[in-house]
């Protein structure tokens, strides 16, 4: 497999706020899942990290419920 071949497909980190943007939320209430554990997330010390095709499937499956 080449290296440009293997960069495509990595999938990139994102923060908090870019959840937010990305599922219209504020990022008050995306803490609010993360803690009520609606929402796949990582920690990196204590920086919240989260994979975009992750949070887009837990939303796909139902997952996530208000």
């Amino acid at each position: 497999m080449s290296k440009e071949y293997e960069e495509m497909n990595v999938e990139k980190w994102v923060n908090l706020e870019d959840v937010a943007v990305h599922l219209s939320l504020s990022q008050d209430t995306v803490r609010t899942w993360i803690k009520e554990g609606k929402l796949p997330f990582y920690k990196a010390g204590k920086r919240y990290k989260f994979k975009i095709s992750e949070v887009d499937e837990w939303v796909r499956t139902g997952k996530i419920k208000e």
